[in-house]
């Protein structure tokens, strides 16, 4: 199972993310491909507020893991927090496209409440 922040920090406030995100901004320098490190680290920017940091995050995991939906999904909800409607329903389409199928999450996700009253986000919510 590849690392996920969203099951493998539940719990964790803006406060503790903010607090750890020096800590794991200091291994990606030294690792700079750390697919752990960069997922945390993008989830984390996004939960203080620093989402432009997350989507160039988001960015990099793409290319180094571009089969991957979950990553794909992640895209897409740091586009939707920009306004980015276009690009993140692209991205949306390409997690499903890859095998995404939780719609229940994509429903429901407040990263992505940018997209709800748009038809091309409720037709791939149908397409799955």
């Amino acid at each position: 199972m590849k690392w996920d922040p969203h099951i493998h920090a539940p719990g964790v406030d803006s406060f503790e993310f903010a607090a750890m995100t020096p800590i794991y901004e200091q291994a990606l320098i030294r690792d700079p491909d750390d697919i752990g490190t960069i997922s945390w680290l993008a989830h984390a920017y996004t939960r203080i507020g620093r989402i432009s940091d997350g989507l160039e995050l988001d960015i990099r995991l793409t290319t180094l893991l571009p089969d991957d939906p979950t990553v794909r999904y992640n895209l897409g909800c740091s586009y939707a927090m920009l306004g980015r409607i276009e690009d993140a329903l692209a991205a949306l389409e390409e997690a499903i496209d890859l095998g995404y199928r939780d719609a229940g999450l994509m429903r429901e996700d407040e990263d992505l409440a940018s997209l709800r009253s748009d038809s091309r986000f409720r037709m791939l919510l149908e397409r799955i």
